[in-house]
């Protein structure tokens, strides 16, 4: 079928399973794959996987065995408009390193396919802009993953702020830990290269940025940043005496007992998604976080203006002994404060076993029966819902002004997929649920935009050291549908 003749309607046929394809099989794809074989096939069906390495699609196509589900056709991703046609793809979900995000969203939009994506949306001003403009060209949806719009905790946040709770907001703190297990993680993979995912400012606070626009009802519209590479590094790893001189974990003896570390041979998943898939095309997941070539920042401070007259200052740090975040909003009325601690501490790395030249065996986050996990102990190098579990809690409480302060009961999904976010926005996107959303939890491409814009001027502003107005960045005003 020629992009000519796809029918967008088509799904709404009686008993049409709606094709699926996606690009980008490293273990973000994980999830979506589980949702659209398992937790959704009544509704959907993966007919293609799409990667530069075949070897991570053959993983994948594995857990579809073990799900049950037939093999998804394999395509080499510059194959990927082929693919379309030949598979007769009706959405893309896109899970690539992020740079690549808008070449794949671009030529599925182009081609009459809608579009799923992981966040950010893209790295810059120039891709936003071509994917915008492909939209308002082709006339096509794309949908954002923030999957943090359904944790409970923050439905809640956005229905007493909505509400009125404590009136009008005046300013938003904002704290985001990451701890020495996960914020190393970014430091260890292509996340490391500014080039890749724009720094944490793009890759990680886009998801922050846009709980901020959702829950304010607001857009940003001037962002000052101060930000360094404090912790992470070579020069920060010998001058607070973590350096260890190793390129990467595997195969290396300079890496046993680093609690840094990640051995990528101790668990099957992680073996057989990386380690094995290294002979065609050299990516190494496993890099030393103290090595040479990180160009992103590790620490990171941000005052942003928002179109409301509302301000926020923001700080995230990527080397906490704890992780999770506290939100503090001022009102007209009194305050709300968010308190998560996802992990108190992090545990230290156990003895090294018998897996491989490197560290402490490690169970990889999201393992599953069809991705497996190592029975060895759970350490200090991986997060996730298979990290070890220390303890954790959260609070929802409003000060209003003359009484007393009370706590708002949440429900409490766990440690299983960001609070049980990730299931929820899988039956979201993938489940046919008609039903109003009254909070507006879905993510377009113009949310895509704002999240990524105040990042994008967060970065420049760490360049000329002063405010930087988001118009100037990328103006909106052209795109709205």
């Amino acid at each position: 079928m020629s992009s000519a003749q796809h029918e967008s309607g088509r799904p709404s046929e009686s008993g049409y399973r709606r094709r699926y394809a996606i690009v980008g099989t490293g273990a973000r794809a994980e999830m979506f794959v589980r949702a659209l074989a398992v937790d959704h096939a009544e509704r959907c069906e993966l007919v293609a996987l799409a990667d530069t390495n075949p070897v991570r699609a053959r993983v994948h196509n594995e857990a579809l065995t073990a799900y049950g589900a037939p093999p998804a056709a394999v395509y080499d991703a510059a194959d990927f408009r082929r693919m379309l046609d030949a598979e007769q793809v009706d959405t893309v979900v896109v899970t690539t390193v992020d740079r690549f995000h808008d070449e794949y969203i671009v030529a599925a939009l182009d081609a009459g396919r809608d579009v799923i994506t992981e966040k950010p949306m893209t790295i810059d001003a120039d891709r936003c802009r071509s994917i915008l403009d492909a939209v308002a060209r082709t006339g096509r949806r794309v949908t954002v993953t923030f999957n943090y719009r359904y944790n409970p905790l923050h439905e809640k946040v956005r229905e007493l702020l909505a509400n009125g709770e404590i009136g009008e907001i005046g300013s938003v703190h904002f704290e985001w830990l990451l701890d020495v297990r996960h914020g190393a993680d970014y430091f260890r993979r292509w996340h490391r290269d500014k080039a890749n995912s724009g720094g944490l400012l793009v890759h990680k606070a886009t998801h922050h940025f846009d709980l901020i626009n959702w829950w304010l009802g607001a857009v940003p519209e001037q962002v000052y940043a101060q930000g360094r590479l404090f912790f992470y590094g070579d020069e920060a790893g010998r001058r607070h005496g973590y350096a260890r001189d190793y390129e990467r974990a595997y195969g290396s003896p300079e890496a046993i007992g680093d609690p840094f570390a990640l051995d990528l041979a101790a668990a099957d998943g992680m073996r057989r998604l990386y380690l094995e898939a290294e002979g065609h095309d050299g990516y190494h997941r496993d890099r030393n976080v103290f090595a040479p070539g990180v160009t992103i920042e590790d620490d990171l401070a941000v005052l942003v203006r928002y179109s409301t007259g509302a301000t926020m200052t923001y700080h995230l740090t990527a080397y906490s002994p704890w992780e999770g975040y506290r939100v503090m909003f001022n009102g007209s009325r009194g305050r709300l404060e968010v308190e998560v601690v996802e992990n108190d501490h992090v545990i230290p790395a156990p003895p090294r076993g018998d897996s491989s030249p490197g560290v402490p065996g490690d169970a990889p986050a999201g393992a599953s029966a069809a991705y497996p996990a190592d029975a060895s102990p759970k350490s200090a190098s991986l997060h996730g819902a298979e990290a070890a579990a220390e303890r954790g809690w959260s609070r929802l409480r409003v000060c209003p002004f003359w009484r007393e302060p009370y706590d708002v009961e949440v429900p409490d999904l766990g440690r299983a997929g960001h609070g049980g976010a990730d299931a929820r926005l899988a039956a979201a996107l993938f489940g046919g649920d008609t039903a109003p959303d009254p909070l507006g939890r879905g993510a377009t491409e113009r949310d895509g935009a704002l999240s990524l814009l105040t990042g994008l001027a967060g970065n420049e502003s760490l360049v000329t050291g002063a405010p930087v107005r988001v118009a100037d960045i990328l103006d909106l005003g052209a795109y709205t549908r």
